[in-house]
């Protein structure tokens, strides 16, 4: 361990005995105060190798004193310490030029690394990046552990150009990660163009991330711009990058290697200057094993994987959440409202298939339906089973015992979008789903009546000529299933 001088201040006089303990048993020679005063005489004084110091003092924000440290000693690392755990506590103390941020309550041995990390590394000056002017927002809301490492990691990106892979399940925030990771970073003042790989037909990708020339195809009746193009100099977010085709796959390799692309139906090679970040609800590892996904790509993708947790994952968040949503709708002319006790308990137990963007729509849909001051429990209740959302500990409402698999995908389909508030899928989802699922749905059918296609077509719903072209066009093996077992 690389032995320094730490100074460390906080107010708190438990936290100075266990951070003076600590660092002093593995040999650090310790100083603490109280105050922001006393700790800015030592750093202007020349003293000490590191500084600990809590962000809120009795005499002044560490926030307020940190370009001062920064500007007398530019190489002096300081490690932010704060009960404050939002996600713009983590970003202003990189903004502000701290070495590292860390939540209180904080772990220990966690802290010891970072100090040995920073006393060993080579010293760099951080330079203050903030727009005072810029307003404070709060584009990520949670105090739970899992939305503290978050939050770290985002501050440590936002100063980075690196590609970025976002995972998580629908609804857990993975957009809004990536808008944070733009609009508080170095490319802030250039474009953000989403684009999503699930919601283009296959065959318009490509045209669409780099744009195609006139006559290249039938219908390109004039050059039309790509996402690249629009994204020049800013981010580019490719959501749902699992549902890209392979031969898009390869151009986007291409440019990620060599930072150019060719539009289609062009010949000359356009430099790209766009951040990338990836995001996907699939496992791809997984494809990649199925051959559907390259796994060249995925390395040059995953640079740095960010993994959002479901909401059932960090239930504690709920609480700020609802209160962030009611904030919300209050801007929108609704008048505020409160959860009751028994109300948020309720909440919090919930399983949320639909996670941050489910808890959102119900808020908006409390806060425009009901008139009085406080939303009760009965109430929440009765919305969720409204939705069609299973009671907290439950199961899926039963479906009756002779409906077919095709309609059972197309009911669990309905039921999954009514929780986020829209009475149908969109539009082509429901075949978009059903040909994902066809080929094993067939093949089990067949092997639980041990290949009787008239059995089967009564499972699936379907006539027994239907049955038997989509056996062919599947390639299922019927000799197979009518000996299974």
């Amino acid at each position: 361990m690389n032995r320094g001088s730490i100074l460390v201040a906080d107010d708190d006089a438990a936290i100075r005995t266990v951070l003076n303990q600590a660092l002093s048993r593995v040999g650090h020679d310790v100083r603490v105060t109280s105050n922001a005063a006393t700790l800015w005489r030592w750093v202007a004084a020349g003293e000490g190798d590191l500084v600990i110091t809590d962000v809120v003092m009795p005499d002044e924000n560490a926030f307020d004193m940190l370009p001062r440290i920064k500007k007398a000693r530019p190489q002096l690392p300081v490690i932010v310490m704060s009960a404050q755990n939002t996600f713009m506590t983590a970003i202003r103390a990189s903004e502000k030029g701290a070495y590292e941020y860390l939540p209180k309550p904080f772990d220990l041995s966690e802290l010891l690394n970072i100090v040995n990390r920073a006393l060993s590394e080579p010293k760099q000056e951080r330079i203050e990046q903030r727009n005072d002017d810029q307003p404070e927002s709060m584009p990520l809301v949670g105090r739970s552990a899992a939305m503290q490492d978050i939050y770290r990691m985002l501050a440590r990106m936002m100063q980075t150009d690196l590609t970025v892979m976002i995972t998580g399940e629908s609804g857990t925030g993975k957009e809004l990660v990536a808008r944070a990771l733009h609009e508080y970073g170095r490319r802030r003042n250039g474009p953000f163009v989403a684009i999503n790989m699930a919601a283009i037909p296959r065959d318009l990708i490509e045209s669409e991330l780099f744009g195609h020339e006139k006559g290249a195809f039938t219908g390109a009746q004039n050059r039309s711009t790509g996402r690249f193009e629009q994204a020049e100099g800013g981010t580019l977010f490719l959501d749902e990058i699992g549902d890209m085709p392979m031969e898009a796959q390869t151009r986007l390799l291409r440019v990620l290697q060599q930072g150019e692309y060719t539009t289609v139906g062009g010949r000359t090679p356009i430099r790209s200057d766009v951040r990338i970040v990836a995001a996907t609800n699939k496992d791809l590892r997984t494809l990649i094993n199925q051959g559907l996904f390259r796994e060249d790509l995925f390395y040059r993708l995953n640079v740095v994987p960010l993994r959002l947790p479901p909401l059932r994952e960090r239930a504690e968040d709920v609480p700020d959440l609802v209160r962030h949503f009611f904030k919300a709708v209050e801007s929108e002319g609704l008048q505020p409202k409160r959860i009751s006790t028994a109300g948020v308990d309720l909440l919090k137990r919930y399983g949320w298939p639909g996670n941050v963007r489910e808890l959102e729509n119900l808020v908006r849909r409390l806060a425009a339906l009901y008139p009085q001051d406080e939303i009760t429990a009965e109430i929440i209740d009765s919305e969720l089973n409204a939705a069609g959302a299973p009671a907290p500990g439950a199961s899926a409402s039963a479906l009756p015992d002779d409906i077919s698999i095709g309609q059972a995908v197309e009911h669990f389909l309905q039921r999954y979008f009514s929780s986020f508030g829209e009475e149908l899928p969109p539009a082509g989802l429901y075949q978009r789903v059903l040909a994902e699922v066809e080929y094993p749905l067939v093949l089990a059918s067949m092997t639980a009546t041990r290949g009787n296609q008239i059995r089967a077509a009564e499972l699936l719903g379907l006539n027994r000529n239907t049955l038997r072209k989509k056996i062919r066009e599947l390639g299922v093996n019927v000799y197979r299933t009518s000996r299974h077992g």
